[in-house]
């Protein structure tokens, strides 16, 4: 009988195991590689973080000292240069050998609302080169700004009207005496916005000047499509603002000047203005009432919010009419969590929205501690959207308020209306 192969057998066994361990080791030598690129990764980029917070935190307390100067970018100290450019559009009646003043000119054409004919404005800009700031958060046009009482400056301008072209021209010359905008540092970075009244479409504005308080512009623009009938309801709207580069521009003050007992036909006329502040109109009257319907539905945990109508709103426009929109912000433990706006109703004092928003409601938790924060504001494309009032609604209300809400609690699914005054 045949002995098996003692020798053969321990080969194969010996074999085996060999390369078991082979492959112990090598998967053992891949996961340590593994680890170490994970690691090293997990390095670069706690690295990255650190590094980036520490360069926040430079910018942040660059910004908060005021002993730091920052090298403007925004404006140009060197002189500007001119040049000659032409209107898009010809002028009604103009001839190809027309010409119009020698002055720098401005152009702008503005886009005309339906079913109005009426007259046609051309604005000629040859000396802008330096874009005035974009608009900025609108969060912060939510502020109201007490006005300043002390003076704000004068400002001079001409006017003239050339019957032969249907153009009145407007020479913005300088500003004297502008107060300063920040008393530690001296002067201001001035520049204006202009607009006709009380049509509010032609808009133009000067370059920016920096670091002054008497700055002299010399810039001139001219509208065309004017008939001479036309300029005893025409008025000029000059809004004076300072630069600012890392926040919102400031607004100086403002002049309104009615052509109407001005006699710009016969040659040009020069007129002398002092700047005002903003119209305080809210502070001798209220603000007006806002109508609102509120619904409750538990199953669905959503909060739905009509806004109906407000009445009897102050007068924020030069025209004496305002153009309003409501924000509404759902607050959760008063904090806000959700937002929605209505559409601008413009020239109305009683306008009517009839807008309804959904809110989700956080699960489970009713409306014990959520609330609503209602503000109505006047829309202004040259400057700030102001606050007309606001409105909270909710369990920490008072009075009317939080009767109301208390109602919507107890009566779900159903749409309860009410009217509620405006405050500050």
């Amino acid at each position: 009988m045949k002995q098996p192969d003692v020798h053969h057998l321990h080969y194969d066994t010996h074999k085996i195991t060999v390369w078991t361990v082979v492959g112990i080791c090598i998967g053992s030598i891949s996961l340590l590689a593994a680890l170490a690129v994970l690691g090293y990764r997990c390095y670069q980029r706690r690295r990255m973080r650190n590094v980036q917070s520490r360069l926040s935190t430079a910018i942040k307390k660059g910004l908060q000292d005021p002993n730091i100067k920052r090298a403007p970018t925004s404006v140009r100290d060197t002189p500007m240069k001119h040049h000659k450019a032409t209107s898009p559009i010809l002028p009604p009646e103009a001839g190809p050998n027309d010409k119009l003043p020698q002055t720098p000119q401005h152009s702008l054409l503005p886009e005309k609302e339906p079913g109005n004919t009426g007259t046609e404005v051309f604005c000629e800009n040859e000396k802008e080169q330096v874009q005035t700031p974009s608009e900025k958060d609108e969060s912060q046009r939510e502020r109201h700004v007490d006005e300043k009482e002390h003076k704000l400056g004068n400002i001079h301008f001409s006017v003239q009207y050339e019957p032969q072209k249907l153009a009145m021209m407007v020479n913005i010359k300088s500003i004297s005496d502008l107060p300063p905008r920040d008393p530690s540092l001296g002067g201001c970075d001035p520049y204006i916005k202009l607009q006709l009244l009380p049509e509010k479409k032609h808009k133009c504005k000067t370059r920016v000047l920096r670091k002054t308080q008497n700055p002299v512009y010399d810039e001139t623009f001219t509208f065309y499509g004017i008939s001479e009938n036309q300029l005893d309801g025409i008025s000029l709207h000059f809004v004076v603002l300072s630069f600012d580069r890392f926040s919102r521009d400031e607004m100086i003050g403002e002049v309104v000047c009615p052509l109407q007992s001005v006699d710009i036909t016969e040659k040009e006329v020069p007129l002398y203005k002092e700047i005002n502040p903003r119209h305080l109109k809210l502070r001798c009257g209220g603000r007006g009432e806002l109508l609102v319907s509120l619904c409750y539905q538990p199953a669905a945990n959503r909060l739905t919010v009509v806004v109906l109508k407000a009445r009897n709103l102050p007068k924020m426009d030069i025209t004496g009419l305002s153009d309003p929109y409501v924000k509404i912000y759902l607050l959760y433990n008063n904090q806000r969590i959700a937002k929605k706006k209505t559409h601008v109703k413009k020239r109305t004092l009683n306008p009517v929205f009839n807008e309804s928003f959904l809110f989700d409601v956080p699960y489970n938790e009713g409306l014990q501690n959520i609330s609503l924060e209602f503000l109505l504001l006047d829309w202004d494309r040259m400057t700030k959207n102001e606050v007309i009032g606001r409105l909270d609604i909710g369990t920490r209300t008072t009075g009317q308020e939080l009767h109301h809400w208390n109602e919507v609690m107890n009566c779900p699914r159903k749409q309860i209306a009410e009217w509620h005054k405006l405050r500050e």
